[in-house]
């Protein structure tokens, strides 16, 4: 026998109520929204149009262990070292004219460069480490376009461009106001300016499968962000990753960024937080390419209930000026909600090394102890190309 046919509509619950009901199906109404957005900038504006207070991530920041609580943040893993190279041979252009290159950046800015008046307080080194770095990533970009011609022909150099990244990520209960007793979501914001930073056209390869299954645990924090210290804000939600969604160099290669002068390690090591140095680096890489990697994904259609099919992957230099760190990042999920982070197994993984210092010290018109490998590590990080046979196609 057929099915009776219904004489009423079904019974849901009132979209103004408070009940649980009320709100997962102000939630899913919400949702069905998103995914029902023909394109990448509706769905950006639907997900970021409601400005709540958030958390304010800094990337550059001197709280304690703040590698530790941005994993939690992020889902992110850490991994010691780098991964493994493409099988591919790269080859190695001449070391000895990219060696006098990267000297003549430095005396130019140490010793031939004559700056008149004094830098700003704080920023002595600053001073001179910025316009080093510009010119130490134009140069080799430069130098290394004939061994890669993604660079020359399909990527945009960047500089000082802002990132920015918005994300849901767990759950609290409200305290005070009319809306005690509630649960609500813990919304966070990355606002960063990278020093440099390469865009290109392709993607480039991932490191590792996208359902590769690490066996390390994500840090839990047991209290809430405040005790970082965290501050809210409720301002303009954003995500950007230093171009338009019309741009087609979208993809991320690779980013360069310059520490402050208040978390050089003279310092650190006369406030006794030797321990803290690298968890600088960390950090910093940590919450810069996680929000460079996430806007790239939400460029392409993907978002928190709609995870990414295919691995996002960016390269990251952290320095001071003098000390070099280098990063890896894939990102494998954006399903970081507490409702999409239920059964997901993905984490995020980030590979990294400790700083090495590029030389030892300059002495008039000479570079002492120039170390070749931090050199070799930046040009094999340029080097790194996408697959000729892959063109990954918009999700939108």
């Amino acid at each position: 026998a057929a099915a009776p046919v219904a004489r009423y509509p079904p019974i849901v619950a009132s979209l103004t109520a408070k009940s649980k009901a009320a709100r997962q199906r102000r939630v899913e109404r919400w949702q069905a929204k998103v995914h029902a957005a023909q394109s990448a900038d509706e769905k950006i504006r639907i997900l970021t149009r409601m400005q709540l207070m958030k958390y304010v991530v800094y990337p550059q920041t001197f709280a304690l262990n703040a590698d530790r609580w941005y994993q939690g943040f992020t889902k992110t893993v850490f991994l010691s070292g780098l991964p493994p190279p493409s099988p591919a041979p790269v080859p190695v252009p001449d070391l000895a004219s990219l060696r006098a290159a990267a000297c003549d950046c430095l005396l130019q800015e140490h010793f031939y460069q004559r700056r008149k008046g004094r830098a700003p307080l704080y920023r002595q080194r600053e001073a001179l480490a910025s316009p080093f770095l510009d010119q130490l990533v134009t140069t080799l970009v430069g130098l290394l376009s004939a061994h890669n011609p993604v660079l020359a022909a399909a990527a945009a150099l960047d500089c000082k461009r802002p990132v920015h990244f918005y994300w849901w990520r767990g759950e609290e209960i409200i305290l005070h106001g009319h809306r005690k007793g509630r649960v609500d979501a813990l919304r966070y914001q990355i606002n960063d300016t990278p020093h440099n930073q390469i865009r290109i056209s392709k993607q480039l390869p991932e490191f590792v499968p996208l359902d590769y299954s690490v066996p390390i645990e994500i840090p839990v924090m047991k209290c809430k962000p405040d005790k970082l210290p965290l501050f809210k804000r409720q301002y303009e939600n954003t995500i950007f990753i230093g171009s338009k969604t019309a741009d087609p160099y979208c993809y991320g290669h690779t980013q360069f960024h310059l520490l402050p002068d208040k978390l050089k390690r003279e310092r650190l090591l006369k406030q006794n937080c030797a321990d803290q140095i690298e968890v600088v680096f960390r950090a910093n890489a940590i919450a810069s390419l996680f929000a460079w990697t996430g806007a790239q994904a939400m460029y392409q259609g993907f978002w928190s209930e709609a995870d990414v099919t295919r691995p996002f992957v960016s390269q990251g230099v952290i320095t001071d000026g003098k000390y070099f760190s280098f990063f890896c990042y894939q990102l494998n999920t954006l399903a970081l909600t507490a409702q999409a982070d239920r059964d997901n197994t993905r984490k995020n993984i980030c590979w990294g090394i400790q700083s090495k210092p590029l030389y030892e010290t300059i002495e008039d018109d000479d570079v002492k102890g120039f170390n070749d490998d931090v050199l070799l590590q930046i040009v094999h990080f340029l080097l790194n190309r996408p697959k000729e046979d892959e063109s990954p196609l918009s999700e939108n």
